[in-house]
């Protein structure tokens, strides 16, 4: 099987080779005369519309029939939502085995900040998220803190002020930025003007 990824970015020679190899399953290697032949599968990969692509002139409309035999759409990750946390524990326990350190895991708190943001990068935006945790965050359990860019838009999105947000839901929201930008649950306690026992007991009741 050969996987051809971003399949709309190849420049049109390549495209004219490409359509070649696959009618006539023959090709030549860079620098040889000698022609070789190969009998594989082809999976091609693109984020545009190839039939556009086609229309622009952008893409040829013999390889792209040629291609489109089977299509398989994939939504964007920010359409999965049940997708993310199962590729992020994936992609953190498999970075954690490469750089042969000890099992991280999610937070809730952690898992929440993954599953509000948009991912416009899709999976691979995920990918480089997880890696760059299982480089830079030195404890076992990722807390938003070792997604600052995430967790602030994350927070942009919490409930605000007279808007429809309880008062529960309201300072749940305000406890875990505090938390977010404190070292220690001393310091946010008194932030937050109440005692180190008292905060303990909201962060387990509101799961932070």
């Amino acid at each position: 099987t050969l996987f051809l990824d971003e399949i709309a970015e190849i420049p049109p020679q390549v495209q004219a080779q490409l359509l070649r190899f696959i009618q006539e399953k023959e090709f030549e290697r860079v620098g040889e005369s000698r022609t070789r032949r190969a009998d594989v599968r082809i999976v091609a990969a693109t984020n545009r519309d190839l039939a556009a692509e086609v229309a622009a002139g952008r893409f040829r409309e013999d390889l792209f029939y040629r291609l489109a035999v089977v299509e398989v759409q994939v939504p964007p990750l920010r359409e999965r939502p049940d997708d993310i946390l199962h590729l992020a524990r994936r992609f953190v326990a498999f970075f954690c085995r490469t750089a042969r350190r000890r099992e991280q895991v999610l937070s809730p708190a952690c898992e929440r900040v993954l599953l509000a943001h948009p991912w416009p990068g899709n999976v691979r935006e995920l990918r480089n998220a997880m890696e760059r945790c299982s480089i830079l965050w030195p404890a076992d359990v990722i807390e938003p803190e070792a997604l600052p860019s995430l967790a602030e838009s994350a927070a942009g999105q919490g409930p605000c002020l007279g808007g429809e947000s309880s008062l529960e839901e309201i300072e749940r929201e305000h406890i875990r930025r505090v938390l977010a930008r404190t070292a220690t649950l001393e310091e946010a306690a008194r932030i937050l003007g109440i005692d180190d026992s008292t905060l303990w007991r909201k962060r387990k009741r509101f799961n932070l």
